[in-house]
C-alpha cells in the first residue's frame, strides 16, 4: 500500500511534520518494503492555498493514505474526492509512524471528508443560536445590530 507522510526532512529517520500543507516534504512510502520517494513540497511558502495544492500534488501519486500531524479542512475536500483517507495526530520519526500504521493498520484513520472539531461533515450549516428567554426579540450574540463598523453593535440595544 502507497502512503504518504507529511515529513521534516527526506529521510524515514526525519520527524513527521505536523503541518500538512507547509511540510519540508512528502514521503511516499510502500508499507510492505519501505521503499520511499521524496516529494519537495514547493508549495510550503505560498501565502495562501498551501494544503490544496500539496493535497493535489500527493493525490497525483496514487497513495490510499495520509498520514500527517495536522490537515487542514481545505487540503481535507481535495484527499477526500481523491478517496484518500487521514491519518492524523502523528508523531516521532517517519519510520515509526509508516511502523504504526502497519500494526494499526486502516481502522485508525479517518475519512478526509469529517471534521476533527465537530465529527460532522464540513458542509453541515451551524446551528442557529435560540432566542434568549426574558428578551424580546433578542438572540444569544454579542452585537445589537446597527453597529458602527467596530463589530460589537452600538445600536438601541447597546446596555440592556
Amino acid at each position: 500500500m502507497k502512503i504518504a507522510v507529511s515529513a521534516a526532512g527526506p529521510s524515514l529517520d526525519d520527524l513527521v511534520d505536523p503541518r500538512f500543507g507547509r511540510c519540508a516534504c512528502f514521503l511516499i512510502v510502500e508499507t510492505d518494503t519501505l521503499e520511499f520517494e521524496v516529494i519537495e513540497n514547493s508549495s510550503k511558502n505560498l501565502s495562501g492555498g498551501a494544503g490544496i495544492e500539496a493535497a493535489q500534488r500527493v493525490a497525483e501519486r496514487g497513495v490510499t493514505h495520509v498520514v500527517t500531524g495536522n490537515c487542514g479542512p481545505n487540503a481535507q475536500k481535495v484527499l477526500s474526492a481523491a478517496s484518500i483517507r487521514i491519518a492524523s495526530g502523528c508523531a516521532g520519526t517517519v519510520r515509526e509512524a509508516v511502523e504504526r500504521f502497519r500494526t494499526v493498520g486502516t481502522s485508525s484513520t479517518e475519512p478526509a471528508s469529517a471534521s476533527r472539531r465537530t465529527g460532522e461533515s464540513p458542509s453541515t450549516p451551524p446551528a442557529l443560536s435560540r432566542p434568549t428567554p426574558g428578551r424580546t426579540g433578542g438572540y444569544g450574540g454579542r452585537g445589537g445590530g446597527r453597529g458602527m463598523g467596530r463589530g460589537r453593535g452600538m445600536g438601541r440595544r447597546c446596555g440592556m
